[in-house]
């Protein structure tokens, strides 16, 4: 007998909530897993999944991966992947949290601890969206996935895309992907990510002559050399994005040079700079307009590139509108599309399935001192990837 929605949406909160607790009481720092996958393959395997474990990197400091799928009702049918990550970030200074961050503590009507809301939130979620979804119906019509690692808040090179490497060498076919990332401002639902901007890092060090600063004809000061190129690439319109893309912008984060003394001419500066592109770039193209107007300047200068992920984007189709209607019929909400923000494991996914986005909590307190999650926002959450299974399993 199906649950009335009183019920439902009082089970949802209840089983995450406590699932939830449970993850947030484990200090899975990246890449320390903590446990927590075994605790969730444990719940995953009592619902009829196999699990595989993926573990790569170091021996030293191992990140646990895995990949767990539940077979299809019916043969052919498309496989949907949940994707998130358990390890968290620092807790930073102990001293100013309110409770400590690894013992979620409920107040004010919202729990406090580290990754309550990235992303632990999301995977309690999803995984009690599908024990209900499955006590309701055992037989469904569409193969679950779920992509979970302990290194998306660090290099994230042993990781998600460890993963989707390993599949995509067997050929596995994925079709839809659903992120758990905090991509919420007010309310569950209310904006989620449909693609990502790239990330493309760059180290230039400009060469010049050190000297006494009180000889400068016999330097030759990189610091004055570098600053018009610097300012020409500053005033460049790399493009001017499109319908879904803000335009690509270019941004310095570290400028450094000298010795610290206040009479030397420094012999280098070091510049520190990274795009963040849309579509409308390449990055072989941001990559060749850099170095135009660092030659056009006359620098003598060595440009070190780090591309930390291409954009991708999922046009409104079959998982955005089954995500929207997911949405509109749990809160009545009418969700924002978005490719703000900082990088995901998507970018990695979206190399292999050519649909992808991300769904999850509000994101306000991501990251800092006293990180949290409202209560309220729990059952919403789990309700809107059980609709959203539902709307796929019968697209």
């Amino acid at each position: 007998m199906s649950l009335t929605p009183d019920t439902l949406s009082h089970t949802a909160h209840h089983n995450t909530l406590a699932l939830l607790k449970t993850l947030v009481a484990k200090a899975s720092v990246t890449p320390n897993d903590a446990d927590c996958l075994q605790l969730i393959g444990k719940r995953l395997q009592a619902l009829g999944f196999s699990l595989e474990w993926m573990h790569a990197g170091p021996t030293s400091a191992p990140v646990s991966n895995l990949w767990a799928t539940r077979a299809a009702s019916t043969d052919g049918a498309p496989t949907l992947v949940f994707a998130g990550h358990t390890d968290v970030v620092p807790t930073g200074p102990l001293d100013q949290w309110t409770s400590p961050p690894f013992e979620p503590t409920e107040r004010d009507g919202r729990l406090f601890g580290r990754g309550t809301s990235d992303m632990k939130a999301s995977i309690a979620a999803f995984i009690v969206a599908v024990e209900q979804l499955l006590a309701e119906q055992p037989q469904l019509p569409l193969r679950l996935a779920l992509l979970l690692t302990s290194d998306e808040e660090g290099p994230a090179i042993d990781g998600t895309t460890h993963v989707i490497e390993t599949l995509r060498a067997r050929g596995e076919r994925l079709d839809y992907c659903v992120v758990g990332e905090p991509t919420a401002v007010t309310h569950t639902g209310d904006m989620i990510k449909n693609g990502r901007r790239g990330s493309l890092s760059g180290r230039l060090t400009v060469k010049g002559i050190q000297g006494h600063i009180a000889y400068p004809h016999l330097a030759r000061n990189p610091v004055h050399q570098a600053v018009p190129a610097l300012t020409a690439l500053a005033a460049t319109e790399w493009d001017q994005g499109n319908a879904f893309f803000p335009p690509t912008s270019w941004q310095i984060s570290n400028i450094k040079a000298g010795t610290g003394a206040t009479n030397v001419i420094p012999g280098d500066v070091v510049v520190d700079f990274n795009f963040r592109f849309s579509t409308e770039s390449t990055p072989d193209n941001l990559r060749q307009r850099v170095h135009a107007v660092l030659d056009q300047h006359g620098l003598e200068y060595q440009l070190d590139w780090t591309l930390g992920g291409s954009p991708f984007l999922t046009p409104p189709g079959t998982l955005v509108v089954a995500a929207q209607q997911a949405i509109s019929d749990v809160t009545g909400l009418s969700t924002e599309l978005s490719t703000t923000g900082g990088t995901s494991d998507g970018r990695f996914i979206a190399t292999l399935c050519p649909q992808v986005i991300e769904l999850g909590p509000p994101n306000d307190s991501i990251h800092k001192v006293d990180e949290n999650i409202s209560l309220s926002e729990l059952a919403p959450l789990a309700l809107i990837y059980m609709r959203l299974l539902q709307n796929l399993a019968h697209a």
